[in-house]
């Protein structure tokens, strides 16, 4: 459903605010470690995560990662919005160009449900009701939890 960079993205801003909450910065070896993601490839995940104002950077020896409080508010669709586009939200399910109400795919209908409800879950779901989640034991970010 969201692809490889999306789910890094998320994965990632959810760690970093957990450890944002114990007034930690978390640096990028970290992130990859906890997340179970590649260094280069997170990188340039983080990057597009800072140029949207998802994350905040500190550059320097005690600098790193981490989220304001106006920043661990924001909505999960921010970052689907910011790695992927709004596809997801308002795309065919058959990934067709031309499907709309006036010339429906076979499964306009009924994705469109679906992808109603996955908007609203995404928009409903903010990056830090997702980690204090993660710190209460009530999920994990990779195969083994922590």
């Amino acid at each position: 459903m969201f692809s490889k960079s999306c789910e890094y993205a998320i994965r990632a801003a959810i760690y970093i605010s957990a450890e944002s909450s114990k007034e930690k910065k978390a640096g990028i070896a970290d992130i990859c470690d906890h997340i179970e993601a590649p260094r280069h490839f997170t990188a340039k995940i983080l990057q597009i995560l800072t140029r949207n104002k998802i994350v905040s950077s500190q550059k320097g020896v005690n600098g790193g990662f981490y989220l304001t409080k106006e920043q661990n508010t924001k909505p999960l669709s921010d970052i689907v919005s910011a790695t992927d586009g709004n596809v997801l939200f308002n795309g065919c399910g058959l990934g067709l160009k031309e499907c709309s109400e006036e010339e429906p795919c076979p499964l306009h209908e009924k994705f469109g449900v679906i992808r109603a409800e996955i908007k609203r879950m995404m928009e409903e779901s903010s990056i830090e009701s997702m980690a204090k989640k993660l710190k209460k034991g009530n999920g994990f970010l990779r195969a083994e939890v922590f």
